[in-house]
């Protein structure tokens, strides 16, 4: 057989270990893994590097405008050039339907815009505010059999969040249609009364925004979630887990058998609520949840190590700095007016290498496992996350001892700062393919991205057993199947 391309003398970084191995590639596929691989068409040395599978990132926000009616500072190619930059060549973002849209029109709006522009492959998830029987009866069952197997549900924020019985109902669907529940878990009673206390009170700067998001109202909305879960046995994830308390909800649950995942972010490893206190400029830090503090990031270390969280996404959520994003009224601006989000796409990766596989706090192995190969098991998307015979040619190829001084200018996403910035990182991807071509080479041509708007393409994603619900049903409900009632 005719290689078009084999990388050379590399070192394979899958989830399940490690190898020195030439990697062939035929067309968009990879089709064999070994030594001597015969001469190919084109050859990337790799003698010195890692070559690793390029990373899925199942949690962003691109070309959506938020609860407050505010468009992030990233479309589709601006996102997806950021993403591949830093070593990711899959992305799910998420198709927003607020109150009073029909979930047709939003996904095809989605569709037809990350049609044109994006450079690299991607599925939807779809946020469900607006849970109405037929959303519940046809929207989502549609959208689910194109592939679409993932929802987002808010337990906060005035526009978005569902009430414990409509969260019920979308859980239901689920099951019964083979989809995911990913949860934005916090108590909106609390936030909202703290936050009007201190509005009413004059403390309207961005540090009183991590005040009134408390660590109690995340472990609350955790456990509710999965008490709601156990109820109609099905499977959800944890977005951003930020706290102490929330992993170990998280653990706890996984620990008498139910299905619910964890997911964290940069933001809840790297920065504090430190980072917020520093007068208006601490806009650039809020997100919800906020950052902690340093046990807080110890736990979600621990979580990531022990799997009570499974992956760790970005939750990419650019908003620029300026009155199209965080200060739509200026220095007036309040925390609650302020855009919710920080950006991460483009340095998820070389954070979490530095810091985790640099510090020893987790292994290459692990690295890959958090970032590229547990996101395509849980997310349906079995030709992802690995490299081996039959996946797709997606891998990034590392030079582990490359040192990098982070600066907004560097990076190639639209929001204009990074809140990492000043940080010095050690490793990083050089070297990106996506379906077997080759979109970056930062040796020979540094900041260069050879890629057509459109590229990308839509994965229809299949049915994980992440979905099966784990056969567990609350002593109280299997006693309304004893006596012949029914859900």
């Amino acid at each position: 057989m005719q290689l078009d391309c084999v990388i050379r003398g590399g070192t394979v970084v899958n989830a399940d270990g490690v190898s020195s191995a030439d990697v062939g590639i035929v067309g968009e596929k990879i089709v064999a893994l070994g030594s001597a691989l015969p001469a190919a068409r084109r050859e990337i040395d790799a003698r010195g590097r890692l070559v690793m599978p390029g990373g899925v990132d199942s949690h962003c926000h691109i070309e959506q405008v938020s609860s407050f009616g505010i468009m992030c500072a990233d479309d589709f190619h601006s996102a997806t050039v950021s993403a591949a930059f830093g070593g990711t060549t899959t992305v799910i973002p998420f198709c927003a339907q607020h109150r009073g849209d029909r979930i047709p029109e939003v996904l095809a709006d989605y569709h037809r815009r990350a049609a044109e522009k994006a450079v690299i492959d991607y599925g939807f998830h779809l946020i469900v505010a607006n849970p109405d029987g037929d959303t519940l009866a046809r929207d989502l069952p549609e959208a689910i059999e194109t592939g679409i197997r993932s929802f987002k549900i808010f337990m906060t924020y005035d526009r978005m969040r569902l009430h414990d019985e409509q969260i019920l109902d979308v859980l239901m669907t689920a099951r019964s249609h083979g989809a995911l529940v990913m949860v934005h878990a916090e108590n909106h009673g609390i936030i909202s009364w703290l936050a009007g206390r201190m509005v009413g009170q004059g403390r309207v700067a961005p540090r009183y925004h991590a005040i009134c998001h408390t660590r109690s109202s995340e472990a609350e909305a955790i456990n509710r979630v999965i008490a709601l879960a156990e109820v109609v046995d099905t499977p959800i994830l944890i977005v951003h887990v930020s706290t102490i308390e929330g992993v170990a909800a998280i653990r706890e649950a996984q620990a008498r058998g139910v299905k619910v995942y964890g997911e964290t972010c940069p933001q809840y490893l790297f920065l504090t609520a430190r980072d917020i206190d520093r007068g208006l400029e601490g806009a650039m830090f809020c997100c919800s949840p906020p950052p902690r503090d340093e046990a807080a990031q110890e736990a979600c270390w621990q979580g990531l190590k022990d799997g009570a969280l499974a992956v760790y996404s970005s939750d990419h959520a650019p908003y620029r700095y300026d009155a199209s994003g965080k200060l739509p009224k200026g220095e007036k601006t309040t925390f609650k007016e302020m855009a919710n989000g920080v950006p991460g796409l483009e340095l998820r990766l070389p954070l979490l290498f530095s810091q985790g596989v640099g510090s020893g706090r987790i292994s290459l192995p692990e690295f890959v496992n958090l970032t590229a190969t547990r996101h395509a098991e849980i997310y349906g998307l079995s030709a992802k996350g690995r490299i081996a015979p039959g996946c797709d040619a997606d891998i990034a190829i590392w030079d582990p001892t490359r040192r990098v001084k982070i600066d907004a200018a560097l990076l190639h996403d639209n929001t204009g700062y990074t809140p990492y910035a000043g940080r010095e990182l050690t490793g990083w991807p050089v070297v990106v393919l996506a379906r077997g071509e080759q979109l970056i080479d930062q040796d020979a041509a540094p900041g260069v991205i050879r890629a057509e708007r459109g590229r990308g393409r839509f994965l229809a994603r299949e049915r994980s057993d992440a979905l099966r619900p784990a056969g567990q049903v609350i002593p109280e409900v299997a006693q309304l199947s004893q006596w012949g009632d029914s859900l």
